[in-house]
Order: structure tokens, then C-alpha cells, then sequence
């Protein structure tokens, strides 16, 4: 058994308001250090699988055919053994 945890991200191309709007809450609550702030899913899969490989090929598969938009989202793959 094995963990995939997929971290989504808006493309940088893509504007972000939910960011945007994070952003600016946080200049408000005083913190002026941060410069920006791009806003993004984690999801965790547990996944049943022979090897690393295969399962890193499952969440591939859910990520490209369901979990994002590859045509405005990156996503990026972690395997764990569970």
C-alpha cells in the first residue's frame, strides 16, 4: 500500500484571485514581508499497488484524467509507503 500525495498548483501564466485576495489580507493583518501568494490543493491518495512505480502511474492517471486541469494547473507527485 502507498501514499501519493499530489500537490496542485495554478500555472504562473494563470492569475490567481483567490491569492490575490490572500495577498491583501495579509498586508492587512500587517504582514508586508510577504510578497505573493498563490493559492493550490493537496490531495492524498492511498493506493494499492505493487511497487513505487505502478502507483506512482495510478495517481498520474487520476491526476491527468480527473484531479486537474492540465491546461491551467501543474501538479507535482509525492510516493510514500504507507
Amino acid at each position: 500500500m502507498y501514499k501519493a500525495t499530489v500537490n496542485i498548483t495554478l500555472r504562473k501564466s494563470i492569475l490567481d484571485p483567490q491569492g490575490k485576495a490572500a495577498h491583501n489580507a495579509l498586508k492587512n493583518l500587517g504582514l508586508k514581508e510577504v510578497d505573493q501568494v498563490r493559492i493550490g490543493k493537496l490531495i492524498e491518495l492511498d493506493i494499492d499497488a505493487d511497487n513505487k512505480e505502478e502507483a506512482h502511474k495510478v495517481a498520474e492517471t487520476a491526476c491527468s484524467k480527473l484531479l486537474a486541469n492540465e491546461v491551467m494547473e501543474d501538479f507535482e507527485i509525492e510516493i510514500h509507503e504507507n
